[in-house]
């Protein structure tokens, strides 16, 4: 394999950023990566976009405090005028930029990452290999312009067809897990739901540790229902979304909120596949498990267990779905009653609950 060959085949990186000294050490880490190349570094949105035509990178890495068109707005212009797969590199977590960033992936942005901040730093490795990886992954989704610009409109979802396996029950729980595209599938699914759904809602998203507070509070404005960070202990209550912190699988023992340090299951903590067993042996038949978009493997096969528990799941179809890999596992291992695009979902989720299911 010629060096030429392999150049060729490196990803194109677009970099808006608006610090010389931030621009230089993306410019740094990504050259140092053989998957990727800079292709071109715009200091502002405007700049980007003026660009993007003409350099057409395979994804962009998006700075959210911008001087001028902020990383939300750009998003939006972006996946409206020329989509390309977005990855947000966010520095400060713990003021509004947060909620911009979230907005930033509810209008088609594919991910959140760290700034890597300075190479002094004693996970700046980490860091700086996840910017990459994240980079790197985001480049192969297809993205489409008309489904970024229809997810941020209200839209009357289908009606699913006929509840397959249907039985009259009682449902005691109901567990959302995503990765990738996750936060805008999730506000999709919440949105569908009544604020006072009976059922308690636990949610594992992957995101960084360091934005999953910011994301439940992003949640908690959007969202019809209360949404809260899940604590140790903490009572489950019907209506109420809990959402795993950074760095813990969250499990469900006893109507109650249960947070372990154990072992990444499928690379991940908090893990799907660890909330999904967790309700498999604590709600059996009455626990509702949902797999939505995301990259690799984790929650099928804690899918597999909660439906071999005689609970209902559900995993989104290839048709809506950002990246099909954790739903696509989920049904292959046969861990799925049935496949929904997103907007039936949340139509599912009722008739389930209603008091005339099963009937």
């Amino acid at each position: 394999m010629s060096s030429a060959s392999s150049i060729a085949r490196r990803i194109r990186v677009l970099v808006v950023e608006d610090s010389p000294v931030v621009q230089e050490l993306l410019v740094h880490i990504i050259g140092q990566d053989p998957r990727l190349e800079v292709a071109a570094v715009a200091s502002s949105a405007e700049v980007a976009l003026r660009l993007l035509e003409r350099i057409r990178p395979d994804v962009v890495s998006l700075d959210i405090r911008l001087p001028g068109m902020n990383g939300f707005e750009a998003t939006k212009r972006i996946m409206n005028q020329h989509p390309v797969p977005i990855v947000v590199v966010a520095n400060d977590v713990h003021d509004a930029s947060m909620n911009i960033s979230m907005n930033a992936l509810r209008a088609g942005a594919l991910a959140v990452v760290e700034k890597p901040g300075s190479i002094s730093r004693a996970d700046y490795d980490a860091v700086a290999r996840h910017l990459c990886t994240q980079l790197y992954a985001m480049s192969q989704v297809r993205v489409i312009r008309q489904r970024f610009r229809a997810a941020t409109q209200p839209q009357a979802a289908a009606p699913p067809p006929p509840v397959p396996e249907a039985v009259d029950r009682t449902y005691e729980a109901l567990g959302l897990v995503a990765s990738t595209g996750g936060p805008n599938a999730l506000v999709k699914v919440l949105n569908g739901l009544p604020a006072d759904f009976p059922l308690p809602i636990l949610v594992v998203q992957h995101i960084g540790a360091a934005f999953v507070a910011g994301f439940a509070n992003w949640l908690d404005t959007v969202c019809p229902q209360t949404v809260v960070l899940a604590e140790d202990r903490m009572e489950l209550r019907p209506g109420r979304v809990h959402v795993a912190p950074g760095d813990h699988h969250l499990e469900l023992a006893r109507g109650q909120v249960r947070l372990g340090g154990g072992a990444p299951v499928c690379g991940q903590r908090p893990s799907g596949s660890v909330l999904f067993s967790s309700m498999a042996a604590h709600c059996g038949a009455t626990g509702i498990g949902v797999l939505l978009t995301g990259m690799g493997e984790d929650g099928a096969e804690g899918l597999l267990a909660l439906r071999r528990a005689g609970g209902y799941t559900v995993a989104e179809d290839a048709s809506t779905a950002v990246i099909h890999g954790m739903p696509g596992a989920a049904i292959a291992l046969g861990g799925a009653v049935e496949a929904l695009p997103l907007h039936k979902i949340a139509a599912r989720l009722c008739e389930l609950v209603s008091p005339n299911a099963g009937s």
